[in-house]
């Protein structure tokens, strides 16, 4: 729903050799590089020692490692991240919904000798935070954000009052009344999302988090559903289960008082159970109506996207309403006020809420837009294609000679090898950056090298949310792409990925 800095940065010049020069390790079959990606030595490496034109030396971005730095570690990119958490993908639900981080399981291959082990998924990163954690059910993280304290604080103090009203002998007391009301609606509200969990873990949608925040909840379900059936039940349980809570908050009041402290909270319970039920059927994204929405155009077109930009206006168009509908019905007294009650505050709150409630539903649909865009373009991004051409040093060889090599095979990465050929490390190129050029012929490779780990190995037939699983699942500068068979294909950088990710965005669908 869940959007990287560090060396992995595109660098100021973007400039790319238009032609590929045969070298000692270049692939040799037609899936590689195109032309635009053939690899050389970056310009801002420096030229060979023994050319005798030395090139001024730029200087690193203060995002550049150091050459002192030996074990950079710089998130790959991650698709953008919305300005509200619902929607952060297309596997989100909406306001008080769950919001995704678009991301499949990693499918990664088997390599000989390559340490990617067929059918196992990517190591995580810590697992992020969202807040105060509550708990894991079902293994999912419940967080309670900063945020929720701010909106308990003022269901509060509004039912405080409302019960002042109905309820004057309890004096003080009232509040502690009305802050028992906002924990347990929130309960509620978690209920309604662990409905949207359950369902994805049973149809093996991994769920990354869920978080309890000012406007509700959000479950982060970091897949998008394969089949617009599974969409449509995925959204629709959410909202079901809340109606299915008004119901029986309905029945747990016959019996009880009405004018009673239990009365009160049980009828405040359901109405708003039943209000957050019927506002997450409306039919836009990114509410859970939004998605049913999706599901159905989905079905029809058989095309996602088609589903999602349908929704998306809706979703837009609905949040114009909310903007003007909501002050006019509350003016109206249609929500059991009157012209006679209004006044001057009374108004304002309405305009502002309205105002919020509005750019929540309209932000989250362009955000649904954004993402739906990316998993169009995310196929894409293959690592075959992105990898520079590499040639292998052994550990002792000077800088100055390695760049020679690569220059003359038309390669843009040097990978450090053992006597028998075996990948050890990378050579970082932030650090031969940092390298003057006449220090080059007496700085070894090995001393601006990064030791692989079996994580920094990538199968050159990773493409889309694949390879960005893998790279996520090891955060680095520079990854060895190899063949099936072992092979070293290449090196690719985690700058590549990203200006790739970038243009990709940039195109329209």
């Amino acid at each position: 729903m869940d959007v990287s800095g560090g060396s992995g940065q595109p660098r100021s010049d973007d400039a790319e050799p238009t032609e590929r020069p045969a070298g000692p390790t270049a692939p040799t079959n037609d899936g590689g590089p195109d032309p635009i990606d053939a690899p050389t030595v970056p310009p801002r490496a420096g030229t060979p020692a023994d050319t005798g034109k030395p090139e001024p030396e730029p200087e690193p971005s203060a995002e550049t490692p150091t050459p002192e730095n030996k074990n950079p570690k710089a998130p790959p990119p991650e698709p953008p991240a919305s300005a509200t958490d619902e929607t952060a993908a297309p596997g989100a639900s909406g306001p008080d919904k769950t919001g995704a981080t678009g991301a499949d399981e990693a499918g990664e291959r088997a390599h000989a000798h390559s340490g990617i082990a067929k059918g196992q998924p990517p190591r995580r990163p810590r697992e992020p935070g969202g807040g105060l954690l509550m708990g894991r059910p079902f293994g999912v993280p419940v967080y309670v954000a900063p945020s929720w304290f701010i909106v308990a604080a003022l269901i509060t103090w509004v039912f405080g009052g409302q019960l002042d009203r109905v309820l004057p002998e309890l004096g003080a007391a009232r509040y502690l009344v009305s802050l028992f009301f906002a924990i347990a609606f929130y309960a509620s509200v978690l209920v309604h999302e662990l409905a949207h969990t359950v369902a994805a873990i049973r149809f093996k949608l991994p769920v990354r988090r869920i978080q309890l925040q000012f406007f509700g909840g959000v479950s982060e379900i970091e897949k998008e559903a394969e089949t617009p059936g599974r969409e449509f039940v995925l959204a629709f349980v959410g909202p079901l289960l809340s109606l299915v809570l008004s119901g029986l908050f309905y029945l747990a009041m016959q019996p009880v008082e009405p004018g009673t402290v239990p009365g009160v909270l049980l009828a405040g319970l359901m109405v708003s159970n039943l209000i957050v039920a019927i506002f997450n059927l409306l039919p836009g994204l990114p509410l859970d109506g939004g998605r049913m929405l999706r599901a159905v155009v989905w079905k029809i077109t058989g095309r996602p996207m088609s589903g999602t930009v349908a929704a998306a206006w809706v979703g837009r168009a609905l949040a114009v309403a909310v903007l003007i509908g909501l002050p006019l019905l509350n003016y109206s007294g249609a929500f059991g006020g009157g012209t006679e009650d209004a006044n001057g505050m009374d108004a304002l709150t309405d305009g502002l809420l309205a105002a919020v409630l509005a750019a929540i539903i309209w932000t989250g649909a362009g955000n649904s837009l954004r993402m739906a865009r990316l998993r169009e373009h995310l196929p894409e991004l293959r690592a075959r294609t992105l990898t520079r051409r590499a040639v292998p040093v052994e550990t002792e060889t000077p800088l100055s000679e390695a760049l020679r090599r690569a220059n003359a095979a038309g390669a843009r990465a040097l990978v450090v090898v053992d006597a028998d050929g075996n990948p050890l490390s990378l050579v970082r190129e932030a650090a031969i950056v940092g390298v003057p050029e006449h220090r080059r012929p007496w700085v070894a490779v090995s001393g601006l090298a990064q030791d692989l780990t079996d994580g920094m190995r990538v199968s050159a037939e990773l493409a889309g949310e694949d390879l960005l699983d893998v790279l996520r699942a090891t955060p680095a500068t520079e990854y060895l792409v190899v063949e099936e068979t072992g092979e070293i294909y290449g090196v690719l950088s985690a700058a590549d990925v990203e200006r790739a990710f970038v243009r990709a965005m940039a195109r329209p669908s």
